[in-house]
């Protein structure tokens, strides 16, 4: 991928794997540029408002998950809602969804999103995420966190069933 934004910097130096190049694609004069490898995670995990029946899921404007589900090696999402049959024979769905071919697995989870939202579903709990900002300021702080939110799957200030 090409670079510009850190060229000059002390970075370069220390990133054996990036290199400076002059600018292929410009035709006279020197016009350096950097280079540095494509990632390749190895699991992708992110979630979705829909998944299908044939594996697709739906990731509307955020396409960003789309190449994210493309550069790594396995894609797991997780979705709110079950859609029958298949969203990209769905002209109106088609464009955002992710096909099948980039995702491993699916599992439903409803408000599996929280403490962010989903848009149309529910909003950001803003309440609990100033809660864990606190909270990770230090590293005790953060260990009670994770025992009482994530280890434990408590989900403390969820309202039922809000709409954003």
């Amino acid at each position: 991928m090409p670079l510009r934004g850190v060229l000059g910097s002390d970075l370069i130096a220390h990133r054996p794997d990036w290199s400076v190049m002059d600018n292929p694609m410009r035709k006279t004069g020197t016009d350096p540029i950097l280079i540095i490898p494509a990632i390749q995670p190895d699991i992708a995990l992110f979630h979705a408002r829909w998944a299908d029946e044939a594996g697709n899921v739906w990731i509307g404007r955020r396409r960003e998950l789309a190449t994210i589900a493309h550069a790594a090696k396995r894609t797991y999402v997780t979705f709110e809602e079950m859609k029958p049959g298949d969203m990209l024979e769905d002209e109106l769905l088609a464009p955002g969804v992710v096909s099948s071919i980039y995702v491993t697995a699916t599992a439903p989870a409803a408000r599996g999103a929280w403490p962010l939202g989903v848009a149309g579903l529910y909003g950001i709990d803003d309440a609990h995420l100033a809660r864990y900002a606190k909270a990770a300021k230090t590293r005790a702080g953060f260990q009670r966190y994770l025992d009482e939110f994530v280890w434990s799957g408590k989900k403390s200030s969820l309202p039922a069933r809000s709409r954003a």
